[in-house]
């Protein structure tokens, strides 16, 4: 076989792998949908109470029969429970979302309306846990053994305190103490001060312990000593290989990281009083909000798988020993 041909091969394989690697991620992001779609659309149906009260206001409304038979016959409430369950995953695969009960308005509009906030509030805290378990991480590897354990005992701590917890010191510290800082979210960037660090120490914890374990092995390496024998500096390695291998653990758990902050992102925007997808959440299920708590379920899972197929394509990048999708 001559050597164009069997490039051509590679390239045609290469295609193939690609394309087989999409169809998985692609398979797999629809079963996650599918399954969320119908945890919560069983789930919010166990919770006491008529979902015909939380469209007409809640228990308080003091609604007639009459008008409970009115909004279950118009929101299809008095259908068998298999005709809503398959009538819904219709419309959310046809992309109706349908109408928040509580708030009147399409529940696409409030998504795109809440996400914006939600979103900035996850990216800044995830640069901001990234930046901090690398700071650990480079500490314990080179400060000695005691860097090494007052590195490891602030992981452990961080990634152990509860957000309601740690959002209710820092309020008490910076807010009431000293005064420097707003106990509730405002639109200034002083405002969202708070609410980033509530969400990114117990994350950076986390991947501080994980990135740490993989950078000692990487400065143990072959590769390294390798290095140091071509006259590398220690910074030299470190910086050119030993946090390359390092950052690999955290990018895979990108996703993982991902959902650990929207679900944080529920009691933070909580305390701090700020507008997102957590908030509207909490407020969705206590008011049996079908449409809107389906909307944001759905929105994360989405986002969540989206991450996961981004982070395994930089897993890729950084590290080429990885095979190709």
């Amino acid at each position: 076989m001559s050597a164009s041909a069997a490039a051509t091969n590679r390239s045609h394989g290469s295609f193939g792998a690609s394309v087989r690697w999409l169809l998985r991620k692609l398979g797999g992001g629809i079963f996650v949908l599918w399954a969320v779609a119908t945890a919560i659309f069983f789930g919010i149906r166990m919770i006491p109470g008529d979902p015909a009260e939380a469209i007409l206001g809640g228990p308080g409304s003091q609604a007639s029969p009459e008008a409970l038979a009115a909004a279950r016959a118009q929101y299809g409430l008095d259908l068998p429970l298999h005709v809503q369950y398959f009538g819904q995953l219709w419309r959310l695969a046809t992309g109706n979302m349908g109408t928040s009960y509580s708030l009147k308005i399409p529940v696409t509009d409030v998504l795109r309306e809440l996400v914006p906030s939600t979103l900035i509030l996850a990216v800044l805290a995830l640069l901001l846990a990234w930046a901090m378990a690398l700071v650990l991480a480079v500490l314990s590897t080179r400060s000695g053994g005691l860097g090494t354990a007052l590195a490891s005992g602030l992981e452990i701590v961080s990634a152990a305190v509860p957000h309601f917890w740690l959002a209710s010191v820092l309020i008490m510290v910076f807010s009431t103490a000293l005064g420097w800082l707003p106990p509730v979210s405002t639109n200034t960037p002083a405002g969202l001060v708070l609410p980033v660090i509530t969400l990114a120490l117990p994350l950076a914890g986390f991947l501080g312990q994980v990135m740490r374990d993989t950078m000692e092995e990487a400065q143990r390496s072959a590769f390294a000593l390798s290095a140091r024998a071509r006259g590398e500096s220690e910074t030299g390695v470190l910086l050119r290989h030993s946090l390359r291998h390092a950052a690999l653990p955290g990018i895979a758990l990108s996703g993982w990281a991902l959902g650990s902050l929207l679900s944080g992102a529920v009691v933070v925007e909580s305390i701090f009083a700020r507008p997102g997808l957590g908030r509207s959440l909490l407020s969705a299920v206590t008011t049996r909000d079908i449409p809107l708590v389906t909307g944001v379920a759905l929105l994360s899972a989405a986002s969540y798988v989206v991450i996961m197929a981004l982070s395994d394509i930089a897993e890729r990048l950084v590290d080429p020993r990885i095979s190709a999708p």
